[in-house]
């Protein structure tokens, strides 16, 4: 049994401001205070990326997909300086439907962004992939493809779903790290790709009990924002994992 109150109790004592107001909204839906939201947005270059270091002035897939998840558990997704950076991402899409770091990134670049790098370009796409498609779930339509899932970034979404599903090995593993796997098959579940999905989920499933507790939580989160139920069988795992990690 997973003891929230305690879990709750943790954050208030020891996090801070941005922490605190992220476990709010997860909690209540409590509006953040003006300033957090400020914090939260420090940084955007003017094309809408923020970049992974503050000096080189180049915006980073990788550092702005990170700002859009800080800013999804603050429940501003919606809020101009988000639309701006989903905007710039979509517009980064590859031509074969992938993502990479601008090639000036590359001698700072952290092994996940690496230009170059097939895992490093997996990992982006997916994570890329999954943020258009989770900002595409409210967005407003407005072209030719956007009878498929993903409202605005539909056809982005698209793209960035062959591409990673292109990768799939029969077997259901991907030449990536982990974090792709639970990237890709939230992107694939809402393409309605359910087949593919379920395969990457196989795996996950398997590995679940040597994942770390950071890595079952974010696997939930992804996996529940784009509408798996919470009684999948790898949701279940995954707070049974939790349950069994969670220290006194």
């Amino acid at each position: 049994m997973v003891d929230i109150d305690a879990a709750i109790g943790f954050v208030v004592a020891h996090g801070d401001p941005v922490d605190r107001a992220r476990l709010s909204w997860l909690r209540t839906g409590a509006p953040p205070p003006a300033d957090v939201l400020d914090t939260a947005e420090t940084g955007q270059l003017p094309d809408g990326g923020w970049p992974a270091r503050w000096e080189n002035g180049v915006a980073s897939v990788d550092a702005t997909c990170f700002r859009l998840a800080e800013l999804d558990d603050l429940g501003a997704l919606g809020r101009p300086a988000a639309r701006k950076a989903l905007d710039w991402l979509a517009a980064r899409q590859r031509r074969d439907g992938t993502w990479e770091e601008d090639e000036s990134l590359a001698p700072d670049a952290p092994p996940w962004a690496r230009p170059g790098d097939l895992e490093a370009q997996l990992y982006l796409t997916a994570n890329a992939g999954f943020w258009l498609t989770t900002a595409g779930l409210d967005a407003r339509a407005a072209g030719p493809l956007d009878d498929r899932v993903g409202g605005v970034y539909a056809g982005v979404v698209y793209a960035a779903a062959q591409a990673l599903a292109n990768h799939l090995r029969p077997d259901g593993t991907w030449p990536s790290y982990l974090a792709t796997g639970w990237l890709s098959a939230a992107v694939l579940y809402r393409q309605t790709m359910f087949y593919e999905s379920a395969r990457i989920q196989t795996v996950l499933n398997e590995r679940l009990p040597e994942m770390s507790p950071g890595d079952v939580a974010w696997l939930a989160a992804t996996l529940r924002r784009v509408g798996v139920a919470g009684d999948d069988w790898t949701l279940v795992s995954a707070r049974r994992r939790l349950a069994e990690t969670q220290r006194s």
